[in-house]
């Protein structure tokens, strides 16, 4: 039985922060520094747009992904703009004036061990 070859660590990279987009589910969303948490590679959100922009992953669901303050990327109106919304209001996010409202990013490890009690 052949053996498969190894993945470069470009292609891991790529592989787990897909994988981290394709776990956001419905309804929910994640900032690009989050997505990179959740890849296993802190520090990295301009990566993940990057890696987002290229637009070659079929059912990748793209439009659970914003900017950590949950703006859309995309220039207001343009058709990648208009489009997220479109797919976010579908699933029953509340977008107004290009920003998510009513969700917050999950937090970091450092929040959740020194953040004041509720």
């Amino acid at each position: 039985m052949p053996r498969k070859p190894k993945e470069s660590p470009a292609q891991e990279l790529r592989r787990r922060v897909l994988e981290a987009v394709r776990a956001v589910p419905p309804g929910q969303v994640a900032g690009y520094g989050e997505i990179s948490r959740r890849a296993g590679y802190p520090g990295r959100a301009r990566l993940v747009a990057r890696i987002l922009s290229a637009g070659d992953e079929p059912g990748l669901p793209w439009h659970r992904v914003l900017r950590s303050d949950g703006r859309i990327a995309f220039p207001p109106g343009s058709a990648g703009f208009d489009e997220q919304v479109q797919r976010l209001r579908a699933e029953g996010v509340r977008v107004e004036s290009g920003r998510v409202r009513g969700q917050r990013a999950a937090p970091t490890l450092d929040q959740i061990l020194w953040a004041p009690p509720d």
